[in-house]
């Protein structure tokens, strides 16, 4: 009975990592960047203050549809078994309740503090994240992460568009950065975790085309995401201070693909994964250092 009655008993704790607040985190330093990066005047602190946080509330509400779609894999997979749904902590409906919540607090504040635009591109990238990747490419094809990414790519597009109003080239980059990272970031995971995802059914990439196939993919989009990462520079958004981390960051990325490929360490997978974090957190913390510095010269 006092089992039945604490997974009964919710806590705040259980509904705040429904809305994967590490992601959210990460994805709002990307919106972050894509704000300052619009302009060369500062950001109005309203834009800065309500327009994260409706991205962020957006982003949490579609967070809490993956949990609720993937309740019974989570219970299967060591990684996951502890997630408030799949331990029982916290029901469906309710959650189904939160994310609404969420997405009809996040959508007006974008509205009222951004503009339609933002709004609306915040709204596309939720239904992209929750309905068409958690809900069906993530068990229809091995490819799920490369097409599903495009959601997950978007905030530094929806930070640059709640600043400038209007969709251009730089944003766009930004967003391809981030599409670029995605696969060698999630199959590196999907390699440490490859059994589980085996056991759960779910078709990633190690588990339909083995390890080695993988860890080649890997390789390949570590070689694209470095290319990709030298645009800002090539089409002069970002200076030489970027130019110097994207290719130290980026060669230190390959490095670890490389190490993976080739088996000479028994933990490459995981450590690929962690570091994969650091990069994107670091990469994009220099285009806002390197864009500020430019400011300043």
């Amino acid at each position: 009975m006092a089992t039945l009655l604490s997974a009964r008993r919710a806590v705040w704790r259980d509904y705040l990592e429904l809305t994967k607040p590490k992601v959210v985190v990460l994805m709002l330093i990307t919106s972050l960047a894509g704000m300052f990066l619009a302009t060369r005047a500062g950001v109005s602190w309203s834009v800065l203050l309500f327009g994260n946080l409706g991205i962020a509330l957006c982003a949490g509400s579609a967070a809490v549809v993956n949990h609720v779609v993937d309740r019974r894999i989570d219970a299967l997979m060591a990684r996951t078994h502890k997630r408030p749904l799949a331990q029982g902590r916290v029901e469906p409906l309710p959650a189904l309740l939160f994310a609404l919540a969420l997405a009809l607090l996040g959508m007006p504040l974008l509205l009222v503090f951004t503009n339609a635009l933002t709004a609306w591109l915040t709204l596309a990238s939720l239904l992209g994240y929750a309905v068409l990747y958690t809900g069906f490419l993530k068990r229809a094809t091995p490819q799920n992460i490369v097409i599903g990414g495009l959601a997950g790519a978007a905030p530094p597009l929806l930070g640059w568009v709640a600043v400038s109003g209007h969709v251009s080239a730089e944003p766009l980059l930004l967003v391809l950065i981030i599409f670029a990272w995605t696969p060698p970031h999630f199959w590196a995971l999907a390699i440490h975790r490859k059994e589980e995802y085996a056991k759960a059914d779910i078709p990633m990439l190690p588990v339909t085309h083995g390890e080695r196939y993988t860890k080649l993919h890997i390789l390949l989009y570590s070689l694209i995401l470095l290319a990709v990462s030298l645009l800002p520079f090539a089409i002069h958004m970002s200076g030489l201070l970027y130019l110097a981390c994207a290719l130290a960051l980026g060669l230190r990325f390959l490095q670890w693909a490389w190490v993976l490929y080739r088996g000479s360490q028994p933990h490459a997978a995981i450590g690929t994964f962690k570091y994969s974090i650091g990069y994107l957190f670091a990469l994009f913390i220099a285009l806002l250092v390197d864009h500020y510095l430019l400011l300043t010269l």
